[in-house]
């Protein structure tokens, strides 16, 4: 009784290695290849190799990060943004938006709060973003098109600044703005330091 157990533990794992290394050899072969993209820097042709093995690891859990593995302009210019991955065909937009954008993120701080972005996770915290106009937007909004527009002249926000904004704008009558908790003198203070 004990041999067939064993024998049909051993067939499940045999058969779940074999979905597992067939996934990951497909994810990894529509990744491999060098492709010419035009550089957003300077607006001139260059050969990008995306970082096969990282996509198809991380395509396991859900949409893969893509980031390049090597560039034409690199070692000189590597710590460019990657805006180029937009230009790429090897994932659908949303998934190659959100790869620019995490390392847009980076170091930088958030416009309300002054909270430093690390590592952006695509799960739950996504940070967002606000337009010259005032106007915050989720990573959803942003379209293909506009998206160098975007990557210029837009700032960012995190979480949770944008659920605290986002409801002062929607529910304004139910939100109390106390300024003085960010760092803002209250009126009644500053009056008193003027006497």
């Amino acid at each position: 009784m004990t041999l067939v157990m064993y024998v049909i533990a051993i067939g499940l794992v045999a058969v779940s290695l074999y979905l597992v290394v067939r996934f990951f050899v497909r994810a990894y072969v529509r990744y491999r290849d060098s492709r010419l993209i035009i550089c957003p820097d300077i607006d001139e042709a260059a050969m990008v190799e995306v970082d096969a093995v990282h996509a198809a690891l991380t395509s396991a859990c859900g949409p893969p990060d893509i980031r390049l593995r090597n560039c034409w302009r690199w070692p000189i210019n590597q710590n460019c943004r990657q805006e180029c991955l937009t230009q790429l065909d090897v994932a659908p937009a949303e998934c190659l938006i959100s790869g620019v954008l995490r390392r847009w993120y980076d170091f930088k701080l958030c416009i309300f709060c002054g909270k430093v972005f690390h590592q952006i996770r695509l799960t739950d915290h996504r940070p967002a973003l606000q337009s010259p106009t005032g106007e915050l937007v989720e990573w959803d909004a942003v379209s293909l098109e506009n998206f160098q527009m975007m990557m210029d002249t837009y700032r960012p926000v995190c979480r949770d600044c944008y659920i605290a904004q986002s409801f002062r704008r929607d529910h304004a009558e139910l939100a109390v703005y106390r300024p003085w908790c960010e760092g803002i003198a209250r009126a009644d203070d500053a009056q008193r330091r003027l006497h």
